[in-house]
């Protein structure tokens, strides 16, 4: 049977070439005074030496590039940030807010701009709420003509058509009794009107006018639906007004100025129509009648 032969013993590995070897990693210092070897040099960004710890500073190397890399570096990080930031926002470069009479600039950085989801427009911080800039009266942006809605003219005609058909019909049903068709009834309806109405003690008894006084839950809101009160007869519709409102806890913005759709109107029930802010009570009304606070029914025409 052969035997396997050995294999001959391998050749020691000699310590010039380990050194050679270790040489490999790292390397010496390139300062001149300096000849230690670092197995982990410094690199230099400004001359690109290899310089040991001693010596790594651009200082410390007395580096005939100082300062090079650090500038390089600065320089890039303005390039960067000049690319990336927008110009200055100008007349010609920047939006102005949609309110005809702002030219506040938006979309800056000073003044963010508030898209109306209503109007499709963009306005600056004092413009942003629909009230500010009469968001209800403005066409949309992309609008189409059909889309508009009734004018001002088409919901005033509505307003005054469905105020003749609703005054007739108040007529019959509105009052809280029947009419009385006798003197006696009458007196006595009007004597149950005196017990029940309220009113401002300071009107002297003989200048006082009793009328049933409600709220028409279809244009307005108020916490009391109707009552009875008194007022002095000498005094305007637009008074008479303003104290039934407090009476009823209706909302009166009459003095504030707006348009028709918030103004409160008086209608007389059993004359079936809108009755002038300049009337007198007197002149218009009598004991036991009935008046309704209504809103949003526009102007007195004198077709009604």
């Amino acid at each position: 049977m052969a035997s396997s032969t050995p294999k001959p013993p391998s050749e020691p590995q000699s310590f010039t070439t380990m050194e050679k070897e270790m040489l490999n990693i790292g390397g010496t210092c390139q300062y001149l005074t300096c000849d230690s070897y670092d197995f982990l040099p410094f690199r230099c960004e400004s001359c690109h030496g290899r310089f040991c710890q001693d010596h790594r500073t651009e200082a410390g190397h007395k580096c005939a590039h100082a300062g090079e890399w650090a500038a390089k570096r600065l320089q890039q990080q303005a390039d960067r940030m000049a690319s990336s930031s927008s110009p200055k926002p100008t007349i010609l470069t920047a939006s102005q807010c949609s309110h005809p009479q702002c030219k506040t600039l938006i979309d800056t950085l000073n003044s963010v701009g508030v898209a109306c989801s209503t109007c499709n427009r963009k306005y600056c911080l004092k413009h942003r709420i629909p009230e500010d800039h009469d968001c209800k009266n403005i066409i949309p942006v992309g609008a189409r003509q059909s889309l508009r809605g009734p004018s001002q003219a088409d919901k005033a005609k509505s307003a005054l058509s469905r105020l003749k058909l609703w005054g007739k019909e108040k007529q019959a049903a509105v009052l809280p009794k029947p009419r009385p068709s006798t003197a006696a009834s009458r007196a006595v309806a009007l004597s149950q009107l005196k017990r029940a109405a309220k009113g401002d003690d300071k009107v002297p008894l003989d200048r006082r006018i009793y009328l049933h006084v409600e709220a028409e839950a279809n244009t307005t809101t108020s916490k009391l639906p109707k009552g009875a009160f008194w007022y002095n007869k000498a005094w305007s519709v637009g008074r008479l007004l303003d104290d039934a409102a407090r009476g009823l806890q209706v909302q009166n913005v009459n003095n504030r100025g707006g348009g028709e759709e918030e103004r409160l109107r008086v209608f007389h029930v059993e004359g079936g129509r809108l009755l002038d802010f300049g009337e007198k009570a007197e002149d218009v009304l009598a004991q036991g009648n009935t008046i309704v606070l209504l809103r949003g029914v526009g102007p007195i025409s004198v077709d009604t």
